[in-house]
């Protein structure tokens, strides 16, 4: 039985012209469905690569890289973006939403490109903001911007939810919010959750932590008794 998701060997070359950086070099790592999964490194590590390959967003030089079962590093581009709009949500440092439509629009336009979507007011009102559903996104905070960004990414009900510094650019007690409200959506709906942080308090929080160095995995460690956020403190 192979893991849920499962990098093997990967290695990702950017080409500048005669320069040629290796990003990524021999990369295995396996995450189990239903995982809290942490990767943390410094910044330049190559996180963001990996995390990109994993999302669909770049393709790798070689190696692969297989999602329940499917290799999605030998996906053409047509099949990247049905991967991307079906198979994943996505969480980033800034929010992305689109200005001109509500909070319950933004939710609603993701659900409406998947299969089998969830109810857009319901998933609101799961990450607290069925209050603000009629708000635009400039007239809410940063923590509840963030809160329909992920909103947004769940009510597409993907197999991934892909998250890349989800707390950058809020103050401490949001990011600590925001960063529960994502424990508790894994524990409640057993959807895989990967968080890219350099914050290394974070890792408690986690069920495996995958540590990056300089474009190779310095360190892979099951956590049996991954602790609150609430309990977490830096």
């Amino acid at each position: 039985m192979s893991a849920y998701v499962e990098f093997k060997d990967v290695r990702k070359v950017y080409n500048s012209g005669e320069v040629s950086v290796e990003a990524l070099k021999d990369v295995s790592f396996q995450i189990e469905k239903g995982e809290i999964c942490v990767i943390v490194g410094a910044s330049g590590a190559g996180k963001t690569t990996l995390l990109n390959i994993l999302g669909g967003m770049d393709t790798l030089t070689s190696g692969t890289v297989t999602l329940d079962g499917t290799d999605i590093s030998a996906f053409n581009t047509r099949q990247l973006t049905a991967y991307r709009r079906y198979d994943v949500g996505f969480v980033f440092q800034f929010y992305n939403l689109m200005g001109n439509l509500t909070a319950f629009e933004n939710v609603e336009l993701a659900s409406m490109l998947s299969p089998n979507p969830l109810d857009a007011a319901t998933v609101l009102k799961k990450v607290g903001l069925e209050d603000r559903a009629k708000n635009f996104p400039a007239q809410l905070s940063g923590g509840e911007q963030q809160r329909v960004a992920i909103a947004r990414a769940l009510a597409k009900n993907p197999k991934l939810l892909l998250c890349d510094e989800p707390t950058g650019a809020l103050d401490y007690n949001t990011g600590k919010a925001i960063l529960k409200l994502l424990q508790q959506t894994c524990r409640e709906t057993g959807m895989t959750v990967v968080i890219i942080t350099h914050n290394q308090a974070l890792t408690a929080m986690a069920d495996r932590v995958i540590t990056v160095k300089s474009g190779t995995i310095g360190q892979i460690t099951l956590n049996p008794n991954p602790i609150s956020v609430d309990d977490i403190e830096w």
